[in-house]
């Protein structure tokens, strides 16, 4: 089945995104992170131990983290079937996740306790949208790294820097060697896609974080807005070619 190519733009404008609103749900709802489960999994183990009284957004989490991939893939799947591919769809959920997240704290914020009602449903609502943003870009945006777990793309780029100033220096000391300059443009192609993708999610935090401080849960007008520019470039692009 043939993709439509994917603009770099449209990842990385994605990292930009969860970049912002990671860093927005840790000054605001107690240190959570929502782009990336790996601390619930911690805390989740770690409570059989010790006590923790955010406890619970933490290990729900897990499951909602987990249900906004399943429900990706689903939309992904019928769309796919009718010769589309799910981005229009997914990129509206994540729209109305983090417009419903944004409302919520512009109206109930500041929270005193992060199992306060208000609280807990705003961070389901991050968790749900930033599930959902994970699922799609390994169903539908072929050939991109992650736009929102940023370890695993550390360690790969750290590979990348790496193959690319060996390739490099091989293809320098035999330049007539065609498989070695062939090495070197795969290794650099890798890293010119994957590195866009870590600065957008590092800027992502910086305006998040500087926004938050300023603008409280206001701020979230800026990465809903990105969300909603590529909604509206996703419709058309929604069509396969060839189908």
């Amino acid at each position: 089945m043939k993709h439509a190519p994917i603009p770099l733009a449209v990842p990385v404008l994605l990292s930009l995104v969860a970049g912002f609103i990671d860093a927005c749900t840790l000054l605001a709802l107690f240190g959570l992170f929502v782009a990336q489960v790996t601390g619930s999994f911690v805390v989740a183990g770690a409570q059989l131990v010790t006590r923790d009284h955010s406890v619970f957004v933490k290990v729900a989490a897990i499951p909602v983290f987990f249900l906004a991939g399943v429900l990706a893939t689903v939309i992904v799947a019928i769309a796919r079937r009718r010769g589309r591919t799910g981005l229009p769809v997914t990129l509206a959920l994540e729209s109305l996740m983090v417009g419903g997240f944004a409302a919520i704290g512009a109206t109930l914020a500041p929270f005193n306790d992060p199992n306060e009602p208000a609280a807990v449903a705003a961070a389901l609502l991050g968790l749900a949208a930033m599930g959902l943003q994970s699922a799609i870009v390994r169903l539908a945006l072929h050939g991109y790294a992650s736009t929102n777990v940023m370890t695993t793309n550390t360690t790969q780029l750290a590979i990348d820097v790496t193959q690319t100033a060996m390739t490099w220096r091989a293809s320098r000391r035999a330049p007539e060697n065609d498989e070695a300059r062939k090495e070197f443009a795969t290794a650099r192609r890798r890293l010119f896609r994957l590195l866009p993708l870590i600065l957008g999610f590092l800027i992502g935090t910086l305006a998040g974080g500087l926004g938050y401080e300023r603008f409280a849960f206001h701020s979230l007008a800026v990465p809903l807005t990105i969300l909603i520019g590529l909604f509206v470039w996703s419709l058309r692009h929604a069509r396969m070619p060839g189908m």
